[in-house]
């Protein structure tokens, strides 16, 4: 199990990390449509920082993920599996706001990977 867990550590890491690749190479075009809209400078802004905000914490999560897979016993298994709820709430949020969407797929499948990952991790001394 312990291989399998690192795997699913891994994809969630990589899934996580391209996600937010993607999702920052379109800060660019929603910049310009946020220009182009009457929305208050105060919401533009906002959206612009939470556009970024949203690529920088998938990235934090697919390094720490990455890590986790990579050293045995980088953390325990309870915080691999919190640390898995936020991708998860994350993509609850995106459905109810946005419906169908691409990036809550990514973060719901990057989430469920870690948090089963977390699950069969090896408790400790079982490296």
């Amino acid at each position: 199990m312990k291989l399998f867990s690192r795997l699913l550590l891994a994809f969630s890491a990589i899934v996580l990390v391209g996600g937010a690749y993607l999702h920052t190479s379109g800060f660019n075009r929603m910049s310009v449509a946020v220009a182009k809209s009457d929305l208050v400078p105060f919401v533009g802004k906002g959206l612009k920082v939470l556009w970024l905000q949203d690529s920088v914490i998938a990235i934090v999560l697919g390094i720490i993920f990455g890590t986790i897979a990579a050293r045995g016993s980088a953390a325990p298994r309870w915080i691999i599996v919190v640390l898995g709820l936020i991708p998860v709430a994350t993509a609850g949020f995106a459905y109810h706001f946005i419906g169908n969407f691409i990036g809550g797929h990514v973060f719901l499948t990057a989430g469920v990977a870690a948090i089963l990952g977390g699950l069969l991790y090896p408790g400790r001394g079982q490296d």
